[in-house]
């Protein structure tokens, strides 16, 4: 027996398809059973620290519940983002009815996934333009999965890589420090192999002869090319660079920028009333701001959420001393160079020290010539994710057809462009991998949490459980008698739950629904492991 070995459970309490958070030796450890045998990892997520014992086991594929982070629970390793980090495993001995796990000393929660460095005979050039979630996620693919050519990310910013949701959420409110923000440290390149051009801007690239041109005139030949440049804020017609204290959100400077301004001026009109706008609002009051929301809708998310959730929010901002101007244009700012009011469609003008532009994005592409693009401006591209030869695309960029639907999507949203990166680099590699990946994204609002899981661009109907009221609620969207998107608040354990039953095509009929049978069957084990609704 090893000086490390602890007795931590007796195999009666697991039964196959279990998970439980024990500790040894001072860590935090999630057990499983999985088909008879017994596993160990550490116990909570490498993405922002969840209990993954709160989550669900299905089969050996562990979902997070908070940001739906997947890991295998037999090795440890991950199998969707937004976490980089595997988890780390411990190994397991069953003696008779006892569970013995090994734990070394000072055991870490974590590992990076072993990454190829690269080899000077490989003479393979493979580039990643833009370092945002699809960018930086196709990186690491490609060093995780054994590319050994050179490998080159280009950003325009200069900064590492960052957690970009944030910026809207604890790092505008005070509660990150920017040391907290980079998704890698700078040695984790260099130890990678991985080249980072910072402060590049990309003015042309040539898919004929493979070649990318910069704005300082140089160039850079590719073997296979991943665009990854995310989107451009949308201004309004009256808005100049010259107006110093109107801000539009996208990158750190962008935040930091704000930070500044807030501290200065209390009176904040927000032009949006979009994820980034109300995440703005939010994070900038609990800052201590006097804050108005300005909307042309007349219910906030009601085109993303529907009436009754977007209602739900709109009360509490108000409760936390928010004011909003729903159903109302901006039709111009008062101010040159300091915009002292927004003035609105009835010329009523709403005084103010720093004003947020939020009225959506456009796809960064301006540098394409020879690319066939969508109405919108983005990409299209195949179930691939290529969009010309040896070209692939990710991220808020492209539009791919959706598995479930056969229509051409495009998701403006952190973990489908983490999704979307890891799909394109196994695709540039040479290993052929559909795009299947769930869409999922967050929502964090005075401490108010929201998740959805799928993709709906319209719906017939909403079937609800729960009570929209109290927060604790499901919400169905339901478009041609299927279900194909699914909100929730204080049901993380479900949201996870449906997202492996959208993921596995197993999803009971909106008439299932609607009759309470998928209610009623809650928590009850089903043949796949774990306890969820049972299929119907």
């Amino acid at each position: 027996m090893s000086q490390r070995e602890f007795a931590v459970a007796r195999l009666s309490e697991l039964k196959d398809g279990d998970m439980k958070q024990v500790t040894a030796g001072g860590t935090e450890i999630l057990l499983t059973r999985v088909k008879g045998e017994c596993y160990a990892v550490a116990a909570h997520c490498t993405h922002y620290g969840a209990p993954l014992v709160e989550g669900i086991l299905n089969g050996e594929r562990i979902v997070c519940p908070w940001h739906h982070a997947c890991f295998n629970a037999r090795t440890g390793d991950l199998e969707e983002p937004p976490a980089f980090d595997a988890l780390m495993r411990f190994d397991v001995r069953i003696d008779g009815e006892q569970i013995f796990v090994d734990v070394p000393e000072n055991a870490s929660d974590r590992r990076t996934p072993p990454m190829t460095k690269r080899e000077p005979n490989d003479e393979r050039r493979f580039v990643v333009l833009g370092g945002g979630a699809a960018g930086y996620m196709a990186a690491q693919t490609l060093r995780e999965d054994g590319f050994a050519g050179r490998l080159v990310m280009i950003t325009r910013e200069d900064r590492l890589p960052y957690d970009r949701p944030n910026l809207s959420k604890e790092y505008l409110q005070g509660h990150a420090e920017p040391e907290w923000m980079p998704l890698r440290s700078k040695d984790f390149y260099v130890e990678s192999d991985l080249e980072l051009m910072r402060d590049k801007e990309v003015v042309s690239i040539d898919t004929a002869q493979k070649t990318i041109e910069f704005s300082d005139g140089a160039t850079l030949d590719y073997d296979s090319l991943l665009i990854a440049t995310g989107g451009v804020p949308r201004t309004l017609p009256f808005q100049s660079e010259k107006q110093t204290n109107v801000f539009l959100l996208r990158s750190f400077s962008d935040s930091d920028a704000i930070i500044a301004a807030a501290d200065k001026g209390k009176r904040v009109i927000v032009i949006g009333a979009s994820f980034i706008g109300m995440e703005t609002a939010s994070s900038l009051k609990m800052r201590g701001c006097e804050v108005t929301v300005v909307s042309p809708d007349k219910v906030p998310f009601i085109k993303i959420l529907g009436e009754e959730i977007g209602r739900l929010f709109q009360r509490i901002h108000e409760q936390n001393g928010v004011k909003f101007k729903l159903d109302t244009h901006v039709t111009g700012f008062d101010g040159d160079r300091s915009v002292k009011a927004v003035v609105l469609n009835d010329d009523e003008r709403l005084e103010a020290d720093l004003v947020i532009v939020g009225v959506g994005v456009k796809p960064a592409r301006d540098f394409l010539n020879d690319i066939d693009l969508h109405k919108d401006g983005g990409v299209i591209a195949d179930d691939h994710l290529c969009i010309a030869a040896d070209v692939y695309a990710a991220g808020d960029i492209v539009h791919f057809p959706d598995l479930r639907t056969n229509e051409l999507t495009r998701i403006e949203h952190w973990r489908t462009a983490l999704q979307q990166g890891r799909t394109a680099a196994l695709n540039m590699a040479g290993k052929p991998t559909k795009y299947t990946a769930v869409p999922f994204f967050w929502t964090m609002q005075f401490n108010t949490s929201l998740r959805y899981v799928g993709h709906v661009k319209d719906w017939d109907k909403i079937i609800f459980q729960g009570d929209v009221e109290k927060q604790d609620f499901l919400a169905f969207y339901v478009k041609d008698n299927r279900i194909l998107a699914v909100a929730g608040m204080n049901r993380d354990r479900d949201m996870a739950i449906w997202e492996e039953r959208i993921r596995t095509s197993r999803i009971p009929s909106p008439d299932q629904l609607s009759e309470g049978r998928a209610e009623a069957l809650k928590n009850s084990a089903d043949s796949s492991g774990f306890s969820a609704y049972k299929l119907l």
